[in-house]
């Protein structure tokens, strides 16, 4: 089978998404890429995530958008997808949920602050809001400007996306990467329960503080940082 490996790891992926809880019926989708073969792979649009095989996976060209390979019609959030991948050449795997914690966050239109180490063990301070798309971005091409909204906010910020491996867009949900759809996927299992953390931290003490830079950075360091020490040597 054509791709065959990246298929199958994007099928995985994907299964593993509904296996984790964050996603109901098909409201969520991953998709994986090859940058020497200059194509991305995506779930199908509407397929369910425990009936679906490698050999669905649709392939696109990086460059055209074209389908390469595939049966199936690609996910409705293919072109947000494909402009991330244009924009953000450390990216190698992405996701989109509307998992509910996060979500919720999102459609609160608030970033998820970050109020403690296990947030910081994985996001380098809050995990941001992007601003509201335009009623002329959401009439045309919508999930294109999706990725717009998503890329303004970390160039505009300067925000490193190996740093910064989620954002939410209001009243919508989040977007996850990582160097490969499976870094993608803890990244986003992480998000899921740093937003669920926060929720319940906010409710119990609403002026509850920021994480003090010094601590912030110590965390996130120590498994991500140039001397990072967490895990085991390779």
């Amino acid at each position: 089978m054509k791709f065959q490996q990246l298929k199958q790891e994007v099928c995985q992926a994907n299964r593993s998404l509904a296996e984790a809880g964050l996603v109901v019926l098909t409201w969520g989708n991953v998709s994986g890429v090859d940058r020497q073969a200059g194509v991305m792979a995506i779930k199908p649009s509407g397929i369910s995530y425990d009936q679906l095989q490698p050999k669905d996976i649709v392939v696109l060209s990086l460059e055209t958008s074209k389908v390469i390979d595939g049966n199936f019609r690609a996910s409705s959030d293919t072109p947000t997808h494909l402009l991330l991948y244009q924009k953000l050449p450390s990216v190698g795997g992405i996701i989109h949920t509307h998992s509910t914690y996060a979500t919720c966050w999102a459609q609160a239109q608030r970033q998820i602050p970050c109020l403690g180490t296990t947030h910081a063990d994985h996001f380098h301070g809050p995990v941001p809001l992007t601003r509201q798309l335009k009623p002329e971005e959401i009439a045309s091409d919508y999930e294109h400007n999706t990725a717009k909204v998503i890329i303004e906010y970390l160039s505009a910020e300067e925000a490193n996306p190996e740093q910064v491996p989620a954002v939410l867009v209001p009243q919508h949900g989040p977007f996850v990467w990582g160097n490969s759809p499976v870094a993608a996927l803890e990244n986003a299992i992480a998000l899921e329960e740093i937003a669920r953390m926060a929720l319940y931290a906010v409710l119990l003490n609403p002026q509850a503080q920021q994480l003090p830079q010094a601590l912030l950075d110590k965390h996130f360091n120590r498994k991500h940082g140039s001397n990072a020490y967490y895990g085991q040597e390779d």
